[in-house]
C-alpha cells in the first residue's frame, strides 16, 4: 500500500508547513539583527 494522492498531498503539506515555520522564525530574527546593527 503506497500513500496514493493523499500521501502525496500530506508530504507536500508537511514540507510547506516546515518551510512556512522556518520562514516565520527567520524573518523576525533577520529584522531584529537589521534593526540592532546599524547599516552604513
Amino acid at each position: 500500500m503506497d500513500g496514493g494522492t493523499f500521501g502525496g498531498y500530506t508530504r507536500w503539506a508537511v514540507v510547506f508547513l516546515i518551510i512556512f515555520v522556518l520562514f516565520f522564525l527567520l524573518v523576525p530574527g533577520y529584522t531584529t539583527v537589521c534593526n540592532t546593527v546599524p547599516v552604513n
